[in-house]
This record gives structure tokens, C-alpha cells and sequence, in this order.
């Protein structure tokens, strides 16, 4: 698969002097197809695709410029912090995806609070991850994908490439999503709140 192809929408990546530095690294993930199906599950306004690509680019630039940190496991990291199971908003395109993504596609709201999205998906993206490319993980990777949520997630990122994974993160979310009217959207809130209303 030619990597204009594979991540064709994002042209002033794939024009950045550091872009073959991080296909590279990142080309294993981007070409599976289990990461492809991607683009067919919904991240807010977007797919889990193109965040998370967005996300392992920023946080890959950040660390190359610091010199110290490790932009290996910025950039896989990057890629896979949002690598979650199942599908947490529901779109259209999850009926293009096999059967088994339809019945794994879970409200973001189960009757606990522990239960909400933004709570727990760092773990079960890391699980995931684990699961589909054992090969490309360690144990500053698996930190860094578990705790990205921080401060949801009441433990902290272990590592220094874990806070990049964060920031970045927060910086790639909050630029696609400027209104406060957005928040319960994007902290997996929603659900909770119309429960409460009720």
C-alpha cells in the first residue's frame, strides 16, 4: 500500500520534512487492516483514524524537537491511544464494518460512572493494542496509550512520552472542538447527562 494512499488526507503531513521519519515507524499500523477500519468508526466530528494520525504526528514532532524523549514510542503510541475495541458513538459507517463491530458497539454509558468512555478507554485501547501488534509494544508505549486520559484517569502518565501523548491529544481534540458546548461530547458525557436528566 503506497503511503500517499494511506493517509492521503493529510497533506501537510505527508509534506513535512519529518513525515518519511514517522511513516516509518508508524507504516506496520497504518496499513493493517485492522487499524484501516479505523476510518470507519467516529471520534467526535472525525474517525478514530484521523485523530489518532493527527495525534502520533504531534506528538512525534514534539518529541524529535525536545532531543531527549523517545519519538518511537510517541509516534506508536500516538497511533494507537484511542486503538479501543468497540465503537462509542454510533455512526453509518459502522454497518460498512463486519458484524461483530455492531455488536461490540457499546453506549458510552453502562450504568456506572467507572463505565464512561472517557474514563476507561486508555486501557482497553492498550489491550487492544497489545492484542493486534505485541510486536511494537513496550512498557513506556503501554503506559503512555493507558493513561493518555489523565486527568480522568486518576494515575498519571509514568513517563515523559506519556504526558507528550496527552498534551498532544488535548491539543489535536480541543482544536477540532472550540465550543464548551462540546465537552460532555468529547469526555464521553453525554449518556450520564441524559440519564440524569431523566
Amino acid at each position: 500500500m503506497r503511503k500517499t494512499t494511506i493517509v492521503k488526507d493529510f497533506k501537510e503531513i505527508v509534506n513535512h520534512p519529518l513525515f518519511e521519519e514517522w511513516f516509518n515507524i508508524t507504516k506496520p499500523i497504518l496499513a493493517s487492516r485492522e487499524f484501516q477500519k479505523r476510518k470507519l468508526i467516529k471520534h467526535h466530528d472525525d474517525s478514530v483514524f484521523n485523530h489518532c494520525v493527527e495525534v502520533s504526528f504531534e506528538a512525534f514532532k514534539m518529541a524529535k524537537k525536545s532531543k531527549e524523549l523517545d519519538f518511537y514510542v510517541c509516534a506508536i503510541a500516538g497511533l494507537l491511544h484511542d486503538f479501543y475495541p468497540e465503537a462509542w458513538q454510533y455512526s453509518e459507517s459502522l454497518e460498512k464494518l463486519d458484524e461483530s463491530y455492531r455488536m461490540r458497539f457499546l453506549p458510552n454509558y453502562k450504568g456506572s460512572i467507572a463505565n464512561i468512555h472517557g474514563f476507561v478507554h486508555g486501557r482497553k485501547a492498550m489491550e487492544n493494542a497489545l492484542k493486534f501488534y505485541p510486536e511494537l509494544m513496550n512498557d513506556k508505549i503501554a503506559n503512555s496509550i493507558s493513561r493518555h486520559m489523565f486527568p480522568l484517569t486518576p494515575i498519571p502518565p509514568k513517563y515523559k512520552e506519556g504526558w507528550i501523548i496527552t498534551l498532544a491529544d488535548k491539543k489535536v481534540s480541543f482544536a477540532n472542538m472550540p465550543s464548551f458546548v462540546n465537552w460532555p461530547k468529547y469526555l464521553g458525557l453525554e449518556s450520564l447527562l441524559m440519564t440524569i436528566k431523566k
